[in-house]
């Protein structure tokens, strides 16, 4: 029967979970290095074994344990990750919303906010602006619009739909035969 690493070198469980409570602690990048010194020393260097064992991310171990090798410390840059938004991107498409959408609002009557309401919904303005000119394919999706009004402080309203209404049965008056 093969021996599974933590056996090998003796790592217990209650070593497992203190070694685990311990580089929670530590910060970023610097956790990372931690985690690489505890595989090479602990593990024998695998970090698929940190993986199951710690339950700490194998790409984040085999970094580390380059950082720990190395005493190079890898920087992230993780503002360029973020997905720019529609409206940073196509600042003219924001300008008909806004174009849309005023006429459409209002704020509270009691003035205590500056939010605008209105009861036009994301797919309204999708639809005007598809008639004002801009190719659908160009547009984003419903869902994002709502997403930009909600972003720019409008907040939606739910539409008040039509109630079906019941069909009302009329009184049936039972025919009595009275003597005969």
């Amino acid at each position: 029967m093969k021996t599974s690493t933590l056996d090998r070198n003796g790592v217990s469980t209650e070593l497992v979970g203190l070694i685990s409570r311990l580089v929670e602690l530590i910060p970023w990048p610097a956790r990372r290095r931690a985690m690489g010194d505890v595989t090479l020393l602990l593990l024998d260097g695998k970090h698929r074994v940190a993986e199951d064992a710690f339950g700490w991310g194998r790409s984040a171990v085999r970094v580390g344990i380059k950082e720990f090798q190395t005493g190079i410390t890898c920087v992230n840059d993780i503002s360029t990750r973020v997905k720019p938004k529609i409206e940073d991107k196509n600042p003219e498409l924001l300008a008909e919303i806004h174009a849309i959408m005023e006429p459409h609002s209002e704020t509270e009557s009691s003035l205590r906010t500056t939010l605008m309401y209105t009861n036009m919904p994301a797919k309204a303005v999708y639809d005007a602006l598809v008639v004002k000119g801009w190719p659908a394919e160009s547009l984003p999706t419903v869902r994002t619009i709502s997403n930009i009004l909600f972003r720019h402080d409008y907040r939606l309203r739910t539409v008040a739909k039509t109630k079906v209404q019941k069909k009302q049965r009329k009184p049936t008056r039972s025919l009595k035969t009275f003597g005969g």
